[in-house]
């Protein structure tokens, strides 16, 4: 299976905050957010933001939330904490946030995920949704096979099918 892009669409760039979930990560030792960074400038995207969190409910809600709430960010994407350890807490942390889940997210990212990794992409429990206009996507840590499948995602030439939000025009 293919992706579909629709080239009559002009590019949009949106502006994407990271958020690197992890106990054993600082924004020294972080592989995952750098390499996710550098996926979104290269493909035409703003990055507005990025962070470490601890694996704790509590941490990754705040900083969630304070990208929400903020005018100058589209989406949020979070990379850690989905998978199925006692700390993995992405997932309850945010969607108590989200307005509506987009259930579509999660398929399509184990649609991608399974042409590199196979069933295992089962051990991620990627998730979408909108929370205030603000797209947020969970997905597990980023590495560098995952970001070759996942690369097309951020592509200019994907126009506004990478995310389906157009900036704010605020």
């Amino acid at each position: 299976m293919t992706a579909r892009i629709d080239h009559t669409r002009p590019f949009i760039p949106v502006r994407i905050a990271v958020l690197t979930v992890s106990d054993t990560r600082t924004p020294k030792t972080d592989k995952s957010g750098p390499l996710l960074a550098q996926m979104i400038e290269e493909a035409g995207h703003t990055l507005a933001g990025r962070a470490v969190a601890p694996d704790d409910e509590k941490s990754i809600r705040k900083a969630v939330k304070k990208w929400v709430k903020a005018k100058d960010i589209d989406v949020v994407i979070t990379t850690g904490g989905t998978g199925f350890t006692g700390r993995d807490v992405t997932p309850e942390a945010v969607r108590p946030i989200f307005d509506k889940e987009i259930d579509g997210f999660s398929v399509l990212f184990h649609m991608l995920s399974y042409q590199t990794v196979g069933t295992s992409t089962i051990q991620s429990r990627a998730c979408g949704g909108l929370a205030k206009g603000t797209l947020d996507l969970l997905r597990p840590r980023l590495s560098r096979v995952r970001a070759r499948t996942h690369g097309a995602a951020f592509s200019s030439s994907s126009s506004t099918t990478a995310t389906g939000l157009a900036p704010s025009s605020s």
